[in-house]
């Protein structure tokens, strides 16, 4: 008898490690790369912060969680990459200018106090490519990273779905 893993648990564990090294490479870019996100770049990391977290506890208690706690919680890590993606399209698509970014990282602002001077932190406009690779910003792969993401779970759920029929 060979022992093999079932399709739902490796598409689940190549999502998670997916997003384990999109937001490594993300914080990377920033603390060893130099590169200064701004706010929308700040934004689509949160599905991360909160994706990673369920979908780790999800694998550890693979066996142990009662089939609808798992499917409740694939559904929202589904959910948070889904939201992922939204934000990466919308961060791509102001990068581009096809619509405009927020008026807090895109805009000039209400006033401007020489106050302000005293915050030495590089502010990085919503707008502004930093970095491109083949034609894609980072906003750009972030896109279809979290779309991949979203699909691995989806197939999982599927997977899962009928193999417990």
């Amino acid at each position: 008898m060979s022992a093999t893993r079932p399709l739902d648990k490796i598409a689940t564990g190549i999502a998670f490690l997916l997003g384990l090294a999109t937001i490594l490479g993300a914080l990377g870019s920033q603390f060893i790369g130099g590169l200064q996100p701004c706010e929308l770049c700040l934004e689509q990391r949160l599905p991360y912060y909160w994706g990673l977290p369920l979908l780790a506890l999800i694998l550890v208690l693979w066996n142990r969680l009662p089939l609808p706690v798992w499917y409740i919680g694939m559904a929202i890590a589904t959910a948070l990459f889904a939201w992922g993606t939204f934000l990466g399209g919308f961060h791509s698509g102001v990068e581009w200018g096809f619509w405009p970014g927020p008026t807090a990282c895109t805009g000039v602002g209400e006033s401007f106090s020489m106050d302000a001077l005293d915050n030495l932190t590089p502010v990085i406009g919503c707008d502004v490519v930093q970095f491109r690779f083949l034609g894609l910003s980072l906003a750009g792969y972030n896109t279809l990273i979290s779309l991949a993401i979203v699909v691995l779970l989806a197939g999982a759920m599927i997977f899962q779905a009928r193999r417990t029929r």
